[in-house]
């Protein structure tokens, strides 16, 4: 089972109504091509920030241990502990630079795949949209008005029910 964030902007600082594609999953976890891409992963996620950091710090990096005259082996090592480092915190950046856009988390969804997460989240998101709304309840149409009797007062009554009409006859009455 994997773990889903839900985010979704930010209106005026206040909840507004989102549109229901308005949302993001974010999935938790580790991401293989952030690990491999890097800042490729992070330029397809339009994480500006994050791949400008990301690019200083592996450029800082690499000069720091050019100047140290550390061998090709352990910069390797380096180098691959940073892409590691990447794969693992791919989400949280992505989380990072969604809050930085004023966006805010709404839910956190456990589900197999994304698909699963989205049902289950628009499943609760429109309970608590239905519990959320000012709209009166139904009401059963079929019936006529309720009246409430209180003495001294006339209150209108409910119009008398016509007989049937059409093919379906009256109990009791002779076909």
């Amino acid at each position: 089972m994997r773990v889903y964030t839900v985010h979704a902007p930010l209106a005026n600082g206040l909840r507004a109504r989102i549109p229901s594609d308005g949302f993001v999953l974010v999935r938790d976890g580790f991401h293989f091509w952030a690990l491999i891409g890097g800042v490729f992963w992070l330029l397809y996620h339009r994480l500006w920030l994050a791949a400008l950091g990301y690019m200083v710090l592996v450029v800082g990096i690499s000069i720091g241990l050019a100047l140290l005259h550390v061998d090709s082996e352990a910069t390797f090592w380096v180098f691959l502990l940073i892409a590691l480092l990447m794969g693992f915190e791919a989400s949280s950046l992505r989380r990072w630079t969604l809050s930085r856009r004023k966006w805010r988390q709404h839910d956190v969804i456990v589900a197999d795949d994304e698909q699963a997460a989205e049902r289950r989240f628009f499943d609760r998101w429109t309970d608590k949209q239905r519990e959320n709304n000012d709209e009166q309840m139904p009401v059963d149409r079929g019936s006529p008005p309720p009246t409430r009797e209180m003495a001294g007062q006339s209150f209108s009554r409910p119009p008398p029910l016509p007989g049937i009409v059409g093919l379906f006859p009256q109990p009791g009455a002779s076909t």
